[in-house]
């Protein structure tokens, strides 16, 4: 009885059966009273003789009369009940047997849209949630082969210098070594950075916010990265409001935003370049932006240049462009645990990108005014 087919037979039968039973005794109490009216009505001859007789055969007739539609009433509704139900499980056991497929693996399986509005939504929410998985196992496979690309470099680097310093082949030396060192940090670094990401993506990132001057949070985090930015021959210039700005962030994590947006205009800008770094108040937003004279982005590359592991097809590679590919990944996401938003824009290639950030700003309480 627990099938949903079987109750909904059920139910039109139970129907059928409440209705009939109901018409039954309205007809059955009402019939003898409303022929004594009408054989009263008729005149006293008319009520004399076989009117008592006329009168139980008259409800006796009516009786059958309703016994048979009663009958009648109940097999229709099973009829119909029976229809109706097959109609109504059979999307059902379709869009059964497809979540079965796709909690299987076979994310590309999609069920025929029913005719019937509820059904065809849920339909359509269990197609979606087929492509989102589809598109997340995607995403899953792409990672770890990206993830493989980006650790082969620095461990064949690694395994050839040990190799070869075990022959003999290469010399034991604090060169070597430092070079095994370097590709050691890189895989480090790239750990870092996955894990961040993790947390990230996660909502996992534990952030510890209080309200700070976002001028004083830029500048040190420029100012960190300045070294760098004199030994690549690059201008490295910031622009803050006179007044404070205030907003509400975890410090240590939003420099974390502007140490990659700034390291990532570091390895796309040559020698000669400028890097501007501009933190403005609009409205009730604050905005960090990163403009740089750099190698740009085509517009394909705009809308792609957060995915995890993205790199600006032939893009400039120097010797310290050690980045994980994840760096912008991870601002994004901490952007967003903000309340904030982080977008990219550029001319073209070749014609340089700005990198923004905006941060809602933290209402100023204002002075109260004595009332004279």
């Amino acid at each position: 009885m627990n099938r949903l087919a079987a109750r909904l037979v059920l139910s039109h039968v139970l129907v059928a059966v409440l209705g009939g039973l109901a018409t039954f005794l309205v007809v059955r109490l009402l019939t003898p009273e409303l022929f004594d009216r009408m054989m009263g009505a008729a005149g006293p001859m008319m009520g004399q003789g076989r009117g008592g007789s006329l009168r139980g055969q008259v409800a006796d007739a009516v009786t059958q009369a309703l016994l048979v539609g009663i009958l009648v009433g109940i097999a229709a509704a099973t009829v119909f009940g029976i229809f109706a139900a097959q109609r109504l499980v059979r999307p059902l056991r379709q869009l059964g047997d497809t979540t079965r497929e796709i909690a299987a693996g076979r994310y590309d399986v999609r069920v025929a849209r029913p005719r019937e509005h509820e059904l065809a939504l849920l339909a359509d929410d269990v197609n979606t949630l087929g492509r989102t998985l589809a598109e997340t196992e995607s995403r899953r496979v792409r990672l770890l082969g990206e993830l493989a690309h980006e650790m082969r470099t620095p461990l064949t680097v690694i395994e050839g210098s040990v190799e070869g310093m075990i022959d003999g082949v290469l010399p034991t030396g604090p060169e070597r070594l430092g070079l095994v060192s370097d590709e050691v940090r890189r895989l480090r670094r790239l750990a870092d950075d996955l894990s961040a990401l993790s947390r990230t993506e996660e909502g996992r990132l534990g952030l510890v916010r209080g309200t700070a001057d976002l001028r004083v949070v830029v500048a040190d985090a420029v100012e960190r990265l300045r070294p760098q930015a004199d030994d690549a021959g690059v201008s490295l210039r910031v622009q803050t409001p006179a007044g404070p700005v205030p907003v509400a962030v975890d410090a240590d994590r939003f420099a974390q935003v502007v140490t990659n947006l700034v390291g990532n205009a570091l390895r796309a800008t040559q020698p000669g370049g400028s890097i501007e770094v501009r933190v403005v108040v609009e409205g009730r937003e604050a905005s960090v932006a990163v403009a740089d004279t750099g190698e740009g982005l085509a517009p394909e590359d705009v809308a792609r240049v957060f995915e995890r592991f993205y790199r600006v097809p032939d893009r400039r590679r120097g010797g310290a462009d050690t980045g994980s590919g994840i760096g912008l990944t991870i601002a994004f996401g901490i952007v967003r645990a903000h309340g904030g938003t982080l977008e990219a824009a550029s001319p073209g290639r070749g014609r340089g990108a700005t990198f923004t950030a905006r941060l809602p700003l933290v209402p100023v309480a204002q002075p109260a005014v004595a009332s004279g």
